[in-house]
């Protein structure tokens, strides 16, 4: 069965950090370009980062030189690692393929930054 797990999420204060991780069922994994998403109160689900073969292909510039995306192929995950983290980086953090592609997200991880 094909699926999504997202953890590493929690509580952090301003300048902190966290390292989101995400399992990958092996056969979305090894074909596709992957991705970070966020969902936050203001705005609609948005790329954070995307990561193909070791490479960076694409990241938000409200993140730029804050979050690092990397991928194990040995272990089929994608993660995120997060510095410098500010109140409005809350939100919920998803990982999908990049573009979309799946018709399913998911539960997501919570990221919340108190100031």
């Amino acid at each position: 069965q094909e699926h999504l797990v997202e953890s590493g999420g929690g509580l952090v204060q301003a300048g902190g950090s966290l390292r989101l991780s995400c399992v990958v069922s092996g056969s979305i994994f090894r074909y596709n370009t992957m991705a970070w998403y966020r969902q936050t109160l203001r705005n609609e689900r948005e790329l954070v980062a995307a990561v193909r073969d070791g490479a960076l292909i694409s990241d938000s510039d409200s993140v730029k030189g804050r979050f690092t995306i990397s991928r194990d192929d040995a272990k089929d995950t994608v993660y995120l690692q997060m510095n410098s983290l500010k109140p409005e980086d809350t939100g919920v953090y998803y990982c999908n393929t990049f573009p979309v592609t799946l018709s399913y997200w998911g539960q997501g991880t919570q990221v919340t930054v108190s100031s």
